[in-house]
């Protein structure tokens, strides 16, 4: 029989199995062009299922890091030939940790996505 130490349940595992994706970027929007390839980039992460944080930083849920490898490999075709591109992927249980301050205030992290991946 396990400890309590030692027991592992089904959610404690997946809090290291789901996983957030974070993509940060600085793209020049000095000509019509560029801010032509800023507007397509933003748009087509958004269609990827990433959410706005912060300008310029954009955050999706991925059940698990096979699905977060997927949509890795999108952003990186879409990523334009000018600026950066980052990707920082966390795990559920490190995204937990993350503390907002709106305002000067605490503001409390969303909750979990509610819909169902198939993908």
């Amino acid at each position: 029989m396990a400890t309590k130490r030692h027991r592992i349940t089904l959610e404690s595992l997946n809090a290291y199995r789901i996983m957030w994706l974070f993509v940060f970027f600085d793209l020049p929007v000095d000509t019509k062009k560029n801010r032509k390839r800023y507007a397509r980039f933003r748009k087509n992460i958004l269609l990827d299922g990433f959410t706005m944080l912060q300008y310029s930083v954009y955050t999706r849920h991925c059940a698990s890091r096979e699905s977060a490898t997927v949509h890795i490999r999108r952003v990186r075709k879409m990523v334009p030939p000018e600026g950066q591109v980052s990707i920082l992927q966390i795990t559920d249980k490190q995204y937990g940790l993350m503390i907002n301050y709106v305002g000067g205030g605490n503001e409390p992290l969303k909750g979990h996505p509610s819909q169902l991946e198939l993908f």
